[in-house]
Formats: structure tokens, C-alpha cells, sequence
């Protein structure tokens, strides 16, 4: 059980019984689906680092607490029941009839509060919408396994957890909330890395059912949007953490950039992505041509060399994923060892890629052959 704040006065205690179960009796002759706000209350819970803090509001949705803090959580819940708590005191979790109401303190013996601030907020927002009017609310955590680095690989959670969830609703359209900075940084990241058209093309607007309708705009009109709609936008505090390169990108490496070039480079990026997405898309589809009426797993290496290289580049890339390359793994230096096997052949030995995928030159063709 949670051990419980030490409270000396008895009438006191007994007070905040009666009160808890009052609210206890209360709750349970309510409908479940509605929206409830505790309010003036002293409450107490633990937080992110596992330490007591206090708190004046809560509420409870679905029959469920969802959310604690100060009134401003309640704000937007314009058709929440409203409870004034009188200024009595809550407290954590009485599990026990046979609890001691004794010592500042608790027991943590089972209970994994890494991730709260998250699932706190996601909380927070699945109350915010039922306020507005949307029915069904769903919260999917996702478990990231770090292998391609903590960004790259939070992203592929987070799409595969948007992947299943409309899958399993029938949706045909998911909206993304990606601005026109979020743009700016993803080409300047494709910069950095060396990367080819299609990288530096940045998100499409439409990608399949993925659609980003903010894309043209700031992150800045987002913000002065939700403060029109009386709404509270969250910052993530992984956007203040400076290990992370998009992070460095968005704080130090864009302001220095607008600051010393001048004004307008955001934009000047977005416009960039946009020229060279249409170029992108023109030779996908030229590519895309090629790779309909060949054997990716057996190319002639004469034919490809009469190719252009920015056709060609994309031939090879599709046949390393078709024989089993992760996602996204490919770099420059990867496609230009396999390049080199068609443009550059003096013998060389076989290219080993990422997923155990290796590629060997046999008789003028091109083998690829996946680890077992």
C-alpha cells in the first residue's frame, strides 16, 4: 500500500475519511462515462522522481482518475460535473482496511513509474478531446528497442503503433502534426548526412493515408492557433534535450543560420524539400519503370551501367531491401560500394549491408543473397 501523511489531529483524520468516502460512495452512483472535476482540494500523489507532491485538482473519466494538477486542467471541460472538494485533504490509494494512517513515506516494491509524464499528458488530452465533443479516445503506448539509434527508432514505434491502431479502426486517413520548422530541420538533418533527393525532399504532404495538413505552416502559428482555441498545447521535454540531433538543429544550428544569413531560411528549406520532392517523384517513377520488368535478385550489370545514375542508384537501393535490408539503413557509402561492383569493377569481393544482406558481382550480373 501507499503509506500515508502522518497526521496527529483526530478530528482532522477523521474528517479526510469521511470525505474520501463520500467522494468513494459518491463516484459510484454516477454514470461511469461521465466526465467528474474534484476541485479546491489538498491532494497528494507521487510524481516523475518519486516524491510526494501536492496537488488541487483532479479528475475522473470514465470511472477512472486521468489527470491531477491545478485548476487549469479542468478549464476545457466545459460539460465536466464540477465537485467542490471544500479544501479537505486526498490522499493515494487507501488499498487496505487494515492500513496504518502513519509516516510521511511509501513502499515501492512493484510499481515502474518511468514514462508517466507522457502517459500523464497523453491522459490529459484524451480528457481535453472528450470535452470537445469526440466519442472514442484511444491511448497506445508504444516500447521502443533501441538498435538504429533512440530517434530513428522511436519513430518506427510511434508509426507502427499509428499503423495498428487505423488498421484496426478502418481508418483511411491518419493527420500528422508536422510544421513547416519540423520540415526546415528534417532537410538540414539530410544535409548533414549526406543524404540523396528523396531524403532531402523531406515529408510529402500526402504520403499515403499519412497527411500533414500544418506543413506550411510555423510552429509558431500552431502555438498562437491552440492559444485562439482556449486550448494547452504540451512541450515535450525531449524538445529541450540537447543529445538529441533535431534537437541542436531546432535551438542552436537554424537561429545562428537566421541570425547570420538573414530571416526567412525556414521557409527558404520548406521551398527546397518542395522543388526537389517533384524531382524526387519524376525519377521514382522513371525507376519504378525499370524495376517492374527486371529480377532484383539477379541485375545484369551491363544493363544497369547504360542507366543514369540517379535511376540506376534507385534500382539498386529497391533490390537491397527487396533481399531483406531494414528499412532506412541504407547509406550513401553502402550504395556507392554496390555502384562501384557496376560503374568501377576490378575484381572486388563481395559488399556485406546492413540485415546480412551481401552483394557479389558473378559473371557480369549482380547477386544479392540475404543471411539465412
Amino acid at each position: 500500500m501507499c503509506g500515508i501523511a502522518k497526521i496527529w489531529n483526530t478530528r482532522a483524520l477523521t474528517s479526510i475519511l469521511i470525505f474520501l468516502i463520500g467522494l468513494i460512495s459518491g463516484c459510484s452512483e454516477r454514470n461511469s462515462s461521465t466526465t467528474t472535476v474534484i476541485a479546491n482540494i489538498n491532494g497528494y500523489s507521487f510524481n516523475n522522481d518519486r516524491e510526494l507532491e501536492r496537488f488541487t485538482t483532479l479528475v475522473i473519466d470514465s470511472g477512472k482518475v486521468v489527470v491531477t494538477g491545478d485548476w487549469s486542467i479542468a478549464e476545457s471541460l466545459q460539460n465536466a460535473e464540477i465537485i467542490d472538494g471544500q479544501g479537505q485533504t486526498l490522499l493515494p490509494g487507501i488499498t487496505d482496511a487494515h492500513g496504518h494512517v502513519s509516516s510521511l513515506g511509501y513502499t515501492l516494491l512493484q510499481i515502474d513509474l518511468r514514462d508517466t509524464t507522457s502517459a500523464d499528458q497523453a491522459a490529459k488530452v484524451q480528457v481535453e478531446l472528450k470535452a470537445m465533443g469526440y466519442q472514442e479516445v484511444i491511448i497506445e503506448k508504444v516500447s521502443v528497442k533501441e538498435k538504429s539509434g533512440l530517434e530513428a527508432d522511436a519513430r518506427t514505434a510511434r508509426y507502427a503503433a499509428l499503423d495498428a491502431v487505423a488498421h484496426a479502426y478502418g481508418a483511411t486517413q491518419v493527420f500528422l502534426g508536422h510544421t513547416r520548422d519540423d520540415q526546415a530541420e528534417t532537410v538540414l538533418l539530410g544535409l548533414a548526412r549526406g543524404s540523396g533527393t528523396r531524403s532531402l525532399a523531406g515529408m510529402a504532404v500526402i504520403n499515403g493515408k499519412y497527411a500533414r495538413p500544418f506543413l506550411q505552416l510555423t510552429r509558431e502559428q500552431t502555438v498562437q492557433a491552440c492559444q485562439e482555441a482556449k486550448l494547452n498545447p504540451w512541450n515535450d521535454p525531449h524538445n529541450e534535450n540537447a543529445k538529441f540531433s533535431r534537437v541542436r538543429v531546432r535551438n542552436s544550428v537554424l537561429p545562428v543560420m537566421e541570425s547570420e544569413i538573414g530571416p526567412g531560411i525556414a521557409a527558404a528549406l520548406a521551398r527546397s524539400a518542395a522543388i526537389l520532392r517533384d524531382d524526387a517523384d519524376a525519377l521514382d517513377e522513371m525507376a519504378q519503370a525499370v524495376i517492374s520488368r527486371v529480377d532484383l535478385n539477379d541485375l545484369d550489370c551491363a544493363a544497369l551501367a547504360e542507366l543514369p545514375r540517379a535511376i540506376r542508384s534507385r534500382v539498386l537501393r529497391a533490390a537491397i531491401y527487396a533481399a531483406g535490408a531494414p528499412s532506412g539503413t541504407l547509406s550513401a557509402d553502402h550504395l556507392s560500394a554496390v555502384e562501384s561492383l557496376v560503374t568501377s569493377w576490378h575484381g572486388q569481393g563481395e559488399v556485406s549491408l546492413p540485415g546480412g544482406v551481401k552483394v557479389a558481382r558473378i559473371s557480369g550480373r549482380l547477386s544479392l543473397l540475404a543471411r539465412p
